[in-house]
C-alpha cells in the first residue's frame, strides 16, 4: 500500500457562532472566532489517497486529475468565500475546522477512481492549528 498526498490552498472567512446561545455565550465559547464581521484564514489542504501503483504507469492515480478533482469538487467552491453563507456543502453546520475537514472528505470519497481509497484530510487553520480526518465515525 502506497500514500500519495496532494496539497492544495484556499482563502475563505467564516465565524464560528451557535444562533441558539446569547450573543454573550458566544462571545465566552468562540472569542474573536464569533466576530459579527467574521474573520478569514489561509487554509492549506492536504488530501491523502492510497492504493497499490499501477504497474503500467508506477502511479496511484494521476496527480494532474487528483488536483483537478479537487479544485473542482473542494476548492473551488471554497476560495475567498464565507463557509457560512457561500458553501452548500457546508449549509446548516458549524463552520468549525472539524466539520470542514469532514465535509471535504463527503465531497470527495466518492468520486475517486476505483484504484485509489481515500485515507487523510488535513486541513490547516493556521500555522500552529490543524486536524485530520480518515472517514467514518
Amino acid at each position: 500500500m502506497v500514500y500519495l498526498t496532494r496539497a492544495e490552498h484556499f482563502n475563505a472567512a467564516h465565524k464560528l457562532y451557535n444562533p441558539a446561545w446569547s450573543p454573550e455565550k458566544n462571545d465566552e465559547v468562540f472569542g474573536k472566532c464569533a466576530n459579527a464581521n467574521w474573520h478569514g484564514h489561509n487554509f492549506e489542504l492536504l488530501v491523502t489517497i492510497k492504493g497499490n501503483p499501477d504497474p503500467e504507469t508506477g502511479f496511484i492515480m494521476d496527480v494532474k486529475k487528483l488536483s483537478l478533482l479537487i479544485r473542482e469538487h473542494v476548492t473551488e467552491k471554497l476560495d475567498h468565500r464565507n463557509l457560512n453563507i457561500d458553501v452548500d456543502f457546508m449549509k446548516d453546520k458549524m463552520c468549525s475546522i472539524e466539520n470542514l475537514a469532514i465535509a471535504i472528505w463527503d465531497q470527495l470519497v466518492n468520486r475517486l477512481p476505483a484504484c485509489a481509497q481515500l485515507h487523510c484530510i488535513k486541513l490547516w487553520e493556521t500555522p500552529r492549528i490543524s486536524v485530520e480526518y480518515y472517514g467514518g465515525v
